[in-house]
């Protein structure tokens, strides 16, 4: 993967999409048989699409190379909380809200804004050094 042709935004914008195509495939193909309500289908595209947001940025920055030196295990429990925190973040916050008679839309924002930053914050409390600056800050 070519990181000096193709710039940050489109490994993004790819990998959003392809991982908001497969959480909906699983909506569809398992999770709306099963019985899972439409207004909590967004949980699993946020549970998806969050371990691109997390994981482009440390792949892309030369500065945070030194993450993937770390053992396989370390990087799948890290995968494991972001995945965790996306899902319950979100969930917590679709609960809180979905009776409230806001519109879908602003439910599904609430919901993706708690569930990035909750798994952005397992994955930052994992690996503080990853977002220190230079000076060691």
């Amino acid at each position: 993967m070519d990181k000096e042709t193709v710039p940050r935004w489109a490994w993004l914008l790819v990998g959003l999409f392809g991982m908001a195509i497969v959480a909906n495939l699983l909506n569809v193909a398992v999770l709306e048989p099963a019985g899972l309500p439409a207004e909590y289908q967004v949980v699993t595209v946020i549970t998806a699409m969050s371990p691109v947001l997390i994981y482009v940025g440390v792949w892309y920055d030369e500065d945070r190379q030194h993450y993937w030196d770390r053992s396989r295990a370390h990087i799948a429990g890290d995968l494991l909380f972001v995945i965790v925190g996306a899902a319950l973040g979100s969930s917590i916050a679709l609960v809180a809200i979905v009776d409230l008679g806001l519109w879908r839309f602003v439910q599904d924002l609430a919901a993706m804004a708690a569930g990035f930053m909750l798994s952005w914050g397992l994955f930052w409390w994992r690996n503080p050094d990853l977002y220190r600056d230079i000076s060691g800050r």
